[in-house]
């Protein structure tokens, strides 16, 4: 059986340890530990458990084993438990569980806090150790993956921003009608919940408004802020809703009162919040920008019922469309888990979570993301919704109704075959703390195992203020200032070398900050000097401050193509560099904003323009400076890994790739050790074959031994009874006789017993030695596979001169605002 396996490494068999064996419901552990296949939760697993289940405790340890096995996890944490999990402390000092020990309960039990403490330390120490978990595993877990605490709608950890952008979705999901539709469905219906309107797709004329301008948005690749949005309340982008015109559905004056309750959102203090902190991107909550894998834990806690569905719905639709990206694996590369999924997924009603939620349990598993949906109310959960999760661990129930919905559950996801509700029920009713049943479409039948000792502190759910003190124990503000957008080699790695960043007060070489003569004027040009304005990214109240200064801006599409790596792209670039007879493109920085050829602001001033600037000459020739430059020092950035025979996708940054990379290994390890074990099953039930004959050979021969004892007893006995009590002499000597044979034939027979027991120890010791032999193959083939092991190395692909297209080479008037320091007056730039 896959799931159960004796004392072995299972760090490196993709296997979770989930705990021990027990022969009934509440039994204690035995010696087998239950090992779960990690690729088994791509079908996804459902956990119930009354309150005092250990129902937390399974779910911690599921995602303590993913961790360290280098699986990235959402998790999501509705009540404030799963943040225990960053409550794990590999010296195991009594210091350590002091700041989270409650202080209540230690007055409770006529204890001081500092002494629960100690003996809760202590107890951790013995409850690992009961269950084969030295400290140094601790240490493995909090190295293998990032541990990331986020708090949308709080400052109290990292917040998350839903409300500053809408954003598009990517062109996969866009072209997918059904997809589409969810999405935009699911998000107004999460906004409008938010301001108290019933989200009716059908029957709810503002979710049919909104609805159609995100779609007409979201269609053309447009994110909207929610100002654009709320604009566009007013004014919609379209004149008729179905047949029927604007102003018949959606009067202008119902429009406004729309509008207006949305800008209240927008501008409640008490949703500031929700504009500011880390976008929303499923790539960064499942990875660091360096590729290393990340345990995003989302708490919740503290939102109102409205705040949280309306943040669950847009998570969910994001990895939604984040799933729909991804290559097909069947390999697990992702985890997403929800501790409390009561009312998000209900039998009858349809919130706005329900439709990705059952989208994700149904086509999840063909692209390796894998759900797993704890509750302690089965029977407000969608139990037809819930048949496709193919693994179910099952604790300690509350009422008949819940055992109900459960077993329903059940049998829909074995389809009846081999399912014996009866039996089940009865198991369910029995069980006892920390015990639980796994049944899993994968194996043979239900396990009965007791859960094993978490590595993190259970200190119970953390209130918010908990959780600020977490948040700045783990130093938050550090790692966010470290935790930056990773490089890409290719179309994403456009930041020129030696440039800096493009922002307020920070420039780079070829954009001088400092001042130069101001003329006062806008210059005059000849007719041919392309001329363009940046635009101003802010309002400036006083023209006077305001001050031009000339500086060249080039556009060019350039062709890199390497047909053995299968490369062949064009990549836009844009550089804004200072205006110099000989203009070094390689200190500009990189272009994204927007130009205009209108008129300046009138009364802003400008710098005096070079004599260079004024000639058209100048520009033809700063177009081939320009084209020598990506010829010679702008080469398209690939990276390759020989170990692996893989190179990166266009535009694929390191950190994607890593990712990728460690996917592919896991699928190749995965793949390689079934194989293997492939190959020694055949020589193992050979060696079985050999065991059990030479055991059912030592049952015989021991079974002939004890009868050949037990008559030569008896002849013996006999002859000297005969002896005693006066018998004949020839019937005596023949007595004796008969014994003394039959004692021949009883050490014949113990030879033959010790030559059996050395056929089955021959047998049991060649037995253990290829079960070894395997352990040790399995153990290499994972080393070879762990991520540490691959070499990344850049691969640059130059493009060919007659690849590469100036579009434009122009004069940019940049603004700055004067003063004792200049600062720029346009919106930063930067790809």
């Amino acid at each position: 059986d896959s799931l159960m396996s004796g004392r072995q490494d299972y760090e490196k068999l993709g296997s979770f340890y989930l705990g021990r064996t027990i022969d009934s419901p509440e039994g204690d552990p035995g010696d087998e530990q239950v090992l779960y296949d990690a690729r088994d939760l791509t079908t996804h697993a459902v956990i119930v458990g009354m309150t005092g289940s250990g129902k937390t405790g399974l779910g911690i340890a599921l995602l303590e084993e993913a961790a360290i096995d280098g699986i990235p996890s959402i998790a999501i944490d509705v009540k404030g438990d799963l943040t225990n999990l960053f409550l794990s402390f590999p010296e195991l000092r009594a210091g350590d569980f002091r700041p989270w020990i409650d202080e209540g309960a230690a007055a409770r039990s006529g204890v001081t806090p500092d002494a629960l403490a100690e003996s809760t330390a202590e107890s951790w120490r013995k409850g690992l150790d009961q269950w084969d978990q030295a400290p140094d595993r601790i240490e493995r877990l909090k190295a293998s993956v990032d541990f990331a605490l986020f708090t949308p709608g709080s400052n109290s950890g990292t917040p998350i921003s839903l409300l500053g952008t809408l954003d598009a979705p990517v062109a996969a999901l866009r072209d997918d009608s059904d997809a589409m539709r969810d999405r935009v469905a699911g998000t107004v219906s999460g906004l409008l919940t938010l301001v108290g309107i019933d989200p009716d797709p059908v029957r709810s004329r503002e979710h049919i408004l909104l609805s159609g301008i995100l779609d007409a948005a979201w269609r053309a690749g447009r994110s909207l802020a929610l100002a654009d949005l709320i604009r566009s309340v007013q004014a919609p982008p379209f004149s008729s809703v179905g047949v029927v015109d604007l102003e018949s559905f959606f009067p202008a004056g119902d429009r406004a009162a729309l509008a207006m309750l949305l800008n209240n959102l927008l501008a409640s203090p008490g949703f500031q919040v929700w504009r500011e902190g880390e976008p929303l991107d499923i790539d960064r909550l499942l990875s660091t920008p360096d590729g290393r894998p990340r345990l995003s834990v989302l708490y919740i806690a503290h939102l109102s019922d409205a705040e949280r569905m309306f943040f669950v719905t847009r998570l969910l639709h994001e990895v939604v469309a984040w799933m729909r990206t991804q290559s097909g694996t069947g390999s697990l590369r992702a985890l997403l888990y929800m501790d409390e999924v009561f009312g998000y997924f209900p039998p009858s009603a349809n919130p706005p979570s329900k439709t990705p939620l059952l989208t994700l349990m149904k086509q999840a598993r063909a692209f390796g993301l894998g759900v797993v949906l704890a509750t302690q109310n089965p029977v407000d959960l969608d139990y037809k919704g819930l048949s496709n999760a193919g693994t179910w661990m099952l604790g300690r129930l509350q009422t008949e109704r819940d055992k109900a919905r459960v077993l329903d559950g059940l049998e829909g996801a074995s389809s009846g075959a081999g399912f014996d509700r009866q039996e089940m029920d009865r198991v369910l009713s029995a069980l006892g703390k920390r015990r639980f049943v796994l049944h899993s479409v994968h194996d043979d039948g239900p396990v009965l195992f007791h859960t094993r000792w978490v590595m993190s502190y259970l200190a119970g759910p953390l209130s918010v203020a908990q959780v600020r003190t977490l948040s700045a124990s783990l130093g938050r503000e550090t790692r966010d200032k470290a935790d930056v957008v990773g490089t890409r080699p290719g179309s994403g790695d456009a930041r020129i070398a030696g440039s800096a960043p493009a922002g307020e007060g920070s420039v780079a070489a070829g954009v001088s900050a400092s001042r130069s003569p101001a003329v006062g004027h806008r210059p005059l040009l000849p007719h041919d000097v392309p001329e363009v304005f940046i635009d101003l990214g802010r309002h400036v109240a006083d023209p006077s401050r305001l001050r031009y200064r000339p500086c060249l801006l080039a556009s060019a599409r350039v062709r890199y193509v390497k047909a053995d790596l299968k490369l062949d792209v064009w990549q836009e670039t844009s550089v804004l560099t200072g205006l110099d007879a000989h203009p070094d493109w390689g200190s500009g920085e990189p272009f994204s904003g927007e130009t205009q050829a209108i008129s300046p602001m009138e009364g802003a001033s400008f710098d005096a323009l070079p004599g260079e600037g004024a000639r058209p000459a100048s520009y033809r020739e700063w177009q081939d400076t320009f084209r020598d430059w990506l010829y010679r020092d702008r080469p398209y950035g690939l990276w390759s890994c020989a170990a692996l025979d893989a190179v990166s996708e266009p535009g694929e940054s390191e950190a994607s790739f890593r990712i990728r990379l460690r996917l592919a290994a896991r699928e190749r390890r995965d793949a390689e050790v079934d194989a293997l074990r492939s190959r020694y099953a055949t020589k193992l039930q050979t060696i079985q074959r050999r065991f059990s004959a030479a055991e059912d050979r030592l049952t015989k021969e021991e079974s002939q031994y004890g009868q050949q004892k037990l008559s030569a007893a008896l002849g013996v006995g006999t002859s000297i009874l005969g002896a005693l009590f006066g018998g004949r002499g020839r019937t005596s000597f023949s007595g004796a006789s008969q014994a003394a044979r039959g004692l021949g034939r009883a050490a014949q027979e113990r030879t033959d017993v010790r030559l059996a027991q050395e056929k089955v120890e021959a047998a049991r010791t060649e037995m253990a030695a290829m079960e070894q032999e395997l352990a040790a193959d399995v153990e290499a083939l994972a080393a070879r596979y762990e991520p540490e092991a691959f070499v990344i190395a850049a691969v640059r692909i130059p493009a060919r001169k007659s690849d590469i297209e100036v579009i434009r080479l122009v004069l940019a008037w940049t603004p700055w605002l004067d003063g004792a320091t200049p600062e720029r007056a346009w919106l930063p730039t930067g790809i």
